[in-house]
């Protein structure tokens, strides 16, 4: 049995912002039809999963699944995680058949497929909710999206601020009069004064900032200091954390679309055991992001289990793990489809292909492993963390 990351990640503070030609969105749900009930192949006994970004808390279910072997008891014996730090981008690296499935945000891999005239299906929407959000100081008078217009918006890119963009143009506000700053993935851009509202995951730059001194005050920042705009809140939402799997290769190799159905098995039981053991699952991450050659960031403990806590929320919302919901997708679609970045130019021009998400696979998971017994619905309760300063 070989289970393995890839090593020799380059450096967070290395990378370099790609322009995604963000094009074509939104989706039907006619499913695509499996042969994975043939008994006419061999069983795939190995796979590679491309990650979106290096090893963390956001990408612990994949971890827990490796390290607790559920991988191997689905049938694989050969499992490599693959993380990438803006050098990879997933939904390219599952096109070129380097890699057998990917997670990746939906709008991104909307954009790729009307762009380069590929098909890809989410599998599985790991992430129900958006974590999104856009941080301001406390007096600079941005406390929601209609203050957006003439400001220093920051923004990661690599296709990050299109719920910026489809949040304003719900309000009806004019994208070209904001100033898109591209912001390293930490907080400093705000704290330099660069931004006038940094962008922030609730689960890793939120964090960041509030694991961070106030020089003033000698204490951490709290929530008192800043204003926290939720795109979850707001039109601008859209899915995110997606499992990717190649919509051709599913409908015409029987092999690949059993393993899709034994690898979501085997990813299930490994978010749900992360649900109901947060704080071990964040100790799994951590140790694979602190793994020689692994140049994760950031990495410190409590800032993991922070995040554990924070993408468990996303996750656990009530429903089946990892089904797409119809509403949601659409509402991701139509923000798409209405923003148009600083430039003046549309995100999508028309929606995607039936095929761009199927709920097939994932239910069929989902029916064996509650035969198993295995609770694969219901709410994350959530644990109290406490940041300390820089994660430690």
């Amino acid at each position: 049995m070989r289970h393995s990351i890839r090593r020799g990640l380059v450096a967070a503070s290395a990378l370099v912002v790609a322009s995604l030609a963000l094009s074509a969105c939104s989706g039907g749900g006619d499913e695509p039809s499996s042969s994975g009930d043939s008994e006419d192949f061999t069983p795939l006994t190995s796979l590679k999963l491309q990650l979106q970004w290096l090893p963390q808390a956001q990408f612990a279910g994949y971890y827990v699944a490796l390290e607790k072997g559920y991988f191997e008891e689905e049938g694989f014996d050969d499992v490599e995680i693959v993380p990438s730090g803006g050098d990879i981008v997933p939904q390219d690296a599952l096109v070129a058949g380097d890699v057998d499935f990917a997670v990746a945000w939906v709008p991104k891999v909307l954009g790729t497929l009307e762009a380069q005239g590929v098909e890809l299906t989410d599998i599985a929407q790991v992430f129900q909710k958006s974590g999104t959000t856009q941080v301001s100081w406390k007096d600079s008078g941005i406390e929601a999206v209609e203050d957006f217009e003439g400001k220093r918006i920051g923004s990661w890119g690599f296709g990050n601020e299109w719920e910026i963009f489809a949040a304003m143009a719900d309000k009806g506000l004019d994208s070209t009069t904001v100033s898109i700053t591209t912001q390293d993935f930490s907080m400093n851009a705000l704290l330099d004064g660069d931004v006038d509202a940094a962008q922030a995951m609730t689960y890793n730059e939120l964090a960041q900032l509030l694991e961070t001194e106030n020089p003033e005050t000698g204490e951490l920042y709290t929530m008192d200091d800043i204003n926290v705009i939720s795109y979850e809140d707001t039109a601008g939402a859209m899915l995110q954390d997606a499992i990717w799997a190649d919509t051709k290769r599913l409908a015409d190799d029987p092999a690949y679309a059993d393993a899709a159905v034994r690898f979501l098995k085997a990813v299930t039981k490994g978010w749900v055991y992360a649900r109901d053991n947060a704080e071990e699952a964040a100790d799994i991450t951590y140790t694979a992001a602190t793994a020689p050659g692994v140049q994760a960031f950031p990495v410190g403990p409590v800032h993991q289990l922070w995040q554990m806590n924070e993408v468990n929320k996303l996750i656990w919302t009530g429903g089946d793990f990892g089904v797409v919901d119809s509403g949601a997708w659409d509402k991701t679609v139509a923000g798409a489809l209405a923003a148009k970045n600083q430039d003046g130019l549309n995100l999508i021009t028309e929606e995607p292909a039936s095929s761009a998400y199927s709920n097939e696979y994932i239910e069929k998971a989902l029916a064996e492993l509650k035969e198993e017994g295995i609770t694969v619905d219901g709410d994350y309760t959530p644990i109290e963390v406490t940041l300390t300063k820089g994660g430690q």
